[in-house]
């Protein structure tokens, strides 16, 4: 799946991206599983984390919370407004032009155009989304401090558009 504010994207070309680190041009997509670290305004810096096999008790409780799952996703108060009004659209595609990137899993590319299996679907609601999959959204005046303590837990973690997050507290 490919996560996009324009609705109308009839093929997907490869192309590279303006903070690459990778010379070679990709069409990036994500599979259902890691889709939720998408689920925001395109230019929206946030910082997820949730539990995996190696993740302390105390990681959890603390960076977590009690009660609120397995994974938490947190942004900026200056973005709350343009989550709740962004119109965020999934395309979807065939699963045999990408394969995977890094070392994570998390994203699959293809390098060749692609084109969508069906028109864009509309995504809904972005909080209803968070909450019907469980996962806690937390909204913080800088995310610099969670994102440190994120870092340097044992709590699986990513970062996303964090160049456009406000400058860290001095």
């Amino acid at each position: 799946m490919h996560f996009s504010e324009d609705p109308a994207i009839a093929r997907f070309v490869p192309h590279v991206a303006a903070t690459a680190r990778q010379a070679e041009p990709y069409v990036w997509a994500v599979d259902s599983a890691h889709s939720p670290g998408y689920w925001f305004p395109r230019q929206c810096p946030r910082a997820m984390a949730w539990t995996g096999p190696g993740s302390s008790d105390a990681d959890r409780d603390r960076i977590i919370g009690p009660g609120c799952g397995t994974r938490v996703h947190a942004v900026e108060y200056g973005w709350l407004e343009r989550m709740r009004t962004v119109r965020l659209y999934a395309y979807r595609f065939d699963a045999a032009a990408f394969r995977p990137f890094g070392d994570d899993g998390a994203s699959v590319v293809a390098t060749e155009p692609v084109v969508p299996l069906g028109p864009a679907e509309r995504v809904g609601d972005l909080f209803e989304l968070h909450e019907e999959a469980g996962i806690g959204l937390r909204v913080l005046p800088n995310l610099w401090p969670f994102w440190d303590e994120v870092t340097r837990s044992s709590l699986g973690w990513s970062g996303i558009r964090l160049r456009t997050a406000l400058p860290r507290p001095g």
